[in-house]
């Protein structure tokens, strides 16, 4: 796998300054984390999840969610685990390439559960998202020895076979815990939960492959839905847990990639507010018929939240729609300016500032080195455009 596969060599060397690297579920943990991109969750009780998989995969999907909570009606449950089991089985049957995949489930038990009966299927999984992550009840306590007794039992644990002197590590299984219950979202319990979840990450580190935000569940704790011309961030109260969050997890010595919250947007409904997304950069003809596409799907208030992401501390998107993708990955590119940046910066820890390689900012050597590392692994990722080539040009050849 690798980020922007469905353009074509000719694409790749006009728009990259430097390309994607190649992606697989045996990647380093840390790429596989900050490469993830918009990761589409797609509901575990459709019809053909396996044509779902491949179709999103040669469409540029880099990793999936194929869910069994919030968006199953609890009827159908059962048979959505019984769905969700023949789909691995079939993926695994195939010599294909596929997402980085994971199953988001309700229960410690749902996951001993489908891992048991999808048995070696299983290792086709890069893992399990898990919801409503806090230990007030032990549960993410639970889920962890859950996780821990699906890597022994399938021997997707990372270790290498005993049997085999100087064999290569088996992959392991790890889960991406959602932060959105109560005990998180409410202001009097928030700093002891997190904690609390922060003491339960950093001891099983090998096990989390990055912490997911549940937008969704914060809002409705208040009463809230916020409007597609509305970002998340314009939701003090939500805006608030986040940096929290971050503040708590996303520390660049032992903190967690953070990705963000869902946009539960997909179509064009009537807006309040003006359009936030500016006609400067798209000064081509075709990039003017773009901008129109994007404004006409109300989808310039996602590009608005994708960029506040980043300058929040937070990479990749939950989405739920396959036409987010594009964007969350288009904005996920580093541009030329900041790779020459985070090279200038990166490993010079003498200290003192200089001019920026485009003479337009001041480079300051100690403090931008964590910026600097965190750049260059999501230039590693997302490659880097090209000079002169925007976020604009990379949308018009995603969205063709």
């Amino acid at each position: 796998m690798r980020h922007f596969r469905a353009l074509t060599a000719s694409q790749m060397t006009t728009l990259f300054h430097r390309q994607p690297c190649e992606l697989s579920a045996d990647s380093a943990p840390d790429l596989q984390a900050v490469a993830l991109g918009g990761t589409l969750y797609t509901p575990a009780n459709r019809p053909d999840l396996v044509k779902d998989v491949l179709r999103q995969r040669d469409l540029g999907c880099v990793s999936m969610v194929l869910c069994l909570e919030d968006s199953i009606p609890d009827a159908d449950v059962a048979g959505a685990e019984e769905n969700v089991v023949a789909a691995l089985q079939d993926l695994a049957f195939r010599d294909e390439d596929l997402p980085l995949l994971f199953v988001r489930v309700r229960t410690p038990e749902q996951m001993l559960s489908v891992a048991r009966r999808a048995g070696a299927a299983t290792a086709v999984l890069t893992g399990f998202v898990i919801p409503k992550f806090d230990n007030e009840q032990g549960m993410a306590t639970a889920f962890i020895q859950a996780l821990h007794t699906i890597q022994q039992e399938l021997s997707l644990d990372g270790k290498s076979d005993g049997g085999v002197p100087g064999s290569a590590p088996r992959r392991r299984l790890r889960i991406m815990p959602i932060l959105e219950s109560p005990a998180v979202i409410h202001v009097e319990t928030r700093a002891a939960a997190l904690t609390h979840i922060q003491a339960v990450l950093a001891e099983h580190r090998e096990d989390i492959l990055s912490v997911r935000i549940g937008a969704t569940d914060m809002s409705s704790a208040f009463g809230l839905r916020r409007s597609r011309d509305l970002t998340i961030y314009d939701v003090n109260v939500v805006a608030s847990v986040i940096g929290d969050i971050v503040n708590m997890l996303g520390r660049p010595d032992g903190g967690f990639v953070i990705s963000g919250p869902v946009w539960e947007h997909y179509s064009n409904t009537e807006r309040v507010l003006r359009p936030q997304l500016r006609i400067t950069p798209f000064a081509g003809q075709h990039e003017q018929e773009l901008r129109q596409r994007i404004m006409t799907a109300n989808l310039d208030t996602l590009i608005r939240e994708i960029e506040l992401d980043l300058a929040n501390g937070l990479l990749g998107k939950t989405v739920i729609h396959p036409t987010h993708v594009a964007l969350v990955h288009a904005m996920s590119v580093v541009s030329h300016e900041e790779y020459l940046d985070a090279l200038a910066i990166a490993g010079n820890v003498t200290g003192g500032a200089a001019a920026s390689p485009y003479g337009n900012k001041m480079n300051e050597m100690k403090p931008h080195q964590a910026w600097a590392r965190r750049t260059l692994l999501r230039a590693d990722a997302f490659g880097v455009s090209a000079a002169g080539v925007t976020f604009v040009d990379l949308l018009e050849a995603s969205m063709a």
